[in-house]
């Protein structure tokens, strides 16, 4: 057994104490991963790894050999007891890394526990060893513990890979327990907040037990929520049998929350559902291979338009079957997706495929031209979910029949690749899908909503009801105008204006929001005086305004609603 002693000691500078003992091969080799499970970007943890020293069964020190950007060797250590330390500092509040200050004891094992190249599948116990002063502290986390002591936990996990992909999470809590389909879940909240403890058990019972009764039943035993409640962070991480979420305090339900939630408390009990879904599509459905990952390097996919974009349209469509939201509450953030879809010009330059396989370089590093040059596999991704909800309820069949067959394929031990969803369209139907699912997934041609809606009892219009003065997006500043993005159809992007530049003035006026739609509306060109960097240039622009489109969506038969909605 792989043995870790963590300790909190200097939580005031952030700073994690581990201590790694274990039976060392001949040449053993240690590192850390350079990015953690469901979060596709190169995070480089080892960067925060201090002081890394060695010793053997009679305390003397072993040389130690950095030899690469994340690993670490030893020699000449053939089953000799070996002790290594090192400090790790932790201060990313974030659902990725590691944070340790006085309010909050925080781990991903994939920040801070050395791996033993060779010794992957061997057991593993971690021993917690909290300062006198923190003691009183409660423990979440989805790994078996024990606590014999005060202020001292035990974590136990099969594996390398079972540790780094479940986080703890020492702090003061406010916690629940439930059951949902007869499984034991707890539900933890830290940080500062008011949080209608009854409320949210109620709700997040109905979503958890909707969840399992469609795929008829979890792929694990027990599950734990944790959240830190900030005042504006926003976020969530999946794991087997638990999520680390972290979100803005207002979006917990408050002492008087209305029957139907406020559109803050939906976003959380979205953001719930969604990581939720994932314990079903990530960490037990995978792509083919990521079933197996290198923790060294990107693990490349074109497939997360089905795990996060299938997920994004099941998360808010399960807040409505369970009951927690009303049809209309549905129908507003399913309208929410379609107009940020419309809303995105670079759904006509990358496919969801191509944006899945760019997750990495891509998605993760968004910039000033994303928003030109790019698409979503969330957003477009859950649009491809509904488009082929609706698709195949038109043949007999439906989305849920297909998660339920992958679920199944799963079980068998057989993961997704390229050609698993044309092939499971084509057993429920009888149908070959190929053409199909290829113009929604291969082009960057529009989704077909517009046809597939009114097939159920809803119609579907585009307006356009905004639009950006010169394409731009802009925030005021003291010093002028910030252009944060420049839509490539602008005319204030073929003038040469670009995001980052700041306008000063505008027709010889101080430039201001205000008068920068009222000049958006002339047809006379005029001039626009902005500083790029430190240096002051002058454009000629004429009067446009970009439209945004968004839609509306009617019901007009309520039975071809119910059959696409399964009320």
């Amino acid at each position: 057994m792989l043995h870790y002693q963590i300790e909190f000691d200097d939580y005031r500078q952030h700073l994690v104490h581990v201590t790694l003992r274990f039976l060392a091969n001949p040449t053993q080799v240690l590192s850390l991963p350079t990015w953690i499970p469901g979060s596709y970007l190169i995070r480089e943890f080892a960067k925060h790894v201090e002081a890394v020293k060695a010793y053997d069964e009679a305390g003397r020190e072993l040389k130690i050999s950095k030899f690469d950007k994340n690993k670490w060797r030893l020699f000449n250590t053939d089953h000799e007891l070996i002790t290594v330390e090192y400090d790790v500092y932790a201060y990313d509040l974030s659902v990725r890394g590691a944070y340790v200050d006085q309010t909050r004891l925080y781990a991903n094992p994939a920040c801070i526990c050395l791996g033993l190249e060779g010794q992957e599948h061997s057991p593993i116990e971690v021993e917690l060893f909290l300062p006198s002063e923190l003691k009183h502290f409660q423990l979440a986390t989805g790994l078996k513990s024990k606590s014999l002591v005060k202020g001292r936990y035990t974590l136990t996990a099969q594996n390398y890979a079972e540790l780094i992909d479940s986080p703890f999470e020492l702090a003061e809590q406010t916690r629940f327990s439930f059951e949902a389909q007869g499984i034991p879940h707890e539900f933890v909240v830290s940080g500062q907040h008011a949080m209608n403890a009854e409320r949210m058990q109620q709700d997040i019972e109905k979503i958890c037990a909707t969840e399992i009764a469609m795929f008829g039943s979890a792929p694990f035993e027990h599950y734990t929520f944790m959240t830190m409640a900030t005042g504006n962070s926003y976020g969530g991480l999946e794991h087997p049998n638990s999520t680390s979420l972290i979100i803005p305090r207002d979006d917990l339900p408050k002492a008087d929350e209305p029957n139907e939630p406020s559109a803050d408390y939906q976003r959380f009990l979205g953001l719930c559902s969604h990581e939720y879904f994932h314990s079903w599509l990530v960490k037990f459905i995978r792509p083919e291979n990521l079933a197996t990952y290198d923790l060294n390097k990107e693990s490349l996919t074109s497939l997360l338009w089905i795990f996060e974009g299938f997920t994004s349209y099941y998360d808010d469509l399960i807040l409505y079957r369970s009951g927690v939201i009303s049809q209309e509450s549905y129908l507003k953030l399913l309208k929410a997706q379609i107009d940020r879809y419309l809303q995105n010009p670079g759904r006509f330059i990358q496919t969801v495929v191509e944006s899945s396989f760019d997750a990495w370089i891509k998605f993760y590093r968004q910039d000033e031209n994303s928003n030109n040059a790019g698409t979503s596999y969330y957003n477009k991704g859950c649009l491809v979910a509904l488009c082929l909800d609706l698709g195949l309820r038109m043949k007999g069949s439906s989305l849920d029949a297909l998660m339920r067959k992958l679920y199944e394929n799963t079980q068998n031990n057989i993961q997704v690749n390229e050609s698993t969803i044309f092939s499971l369209c084509e057993e429920l139907t009888g149908v070959k899908w190929i053409e199909q699912i290829n113009h929604l997934i291969n082009t960057t041609e529009e989704l077909p909503l517009d046809q597939l809606l009114p097939e159920f009892g809803i119609d579907f219009e585009v307006k356009n009801e905004k639009s950006l003065p010169f394409g731009l997006k802009v925030s005021e500043k003291p010093e002028g105008i910030l252009i944060q993005q420049a839509r490539r159809d602008g005319t204030a992007a073929k003038a040469g204006l670009s995001a980052h530049d700041v306008i000063v003035a505008i027709n010889g006026l101080k430039a201001s929001e205000k008068l920068l739609a009222k000049y958006a509306k002339q047809s006379a060109s005029f001039s626009v005086y902005a500083f790029r960097r430190d240096e002051l240039l002058q454009f000629e622009l004429q009067g446009d305004e970009v439209e945004l489109n968004t839609v509306e969506l009617r019901v007009v038969d309520q039975n071809k609603v119910a059959k696409w909605l399964d009320i």
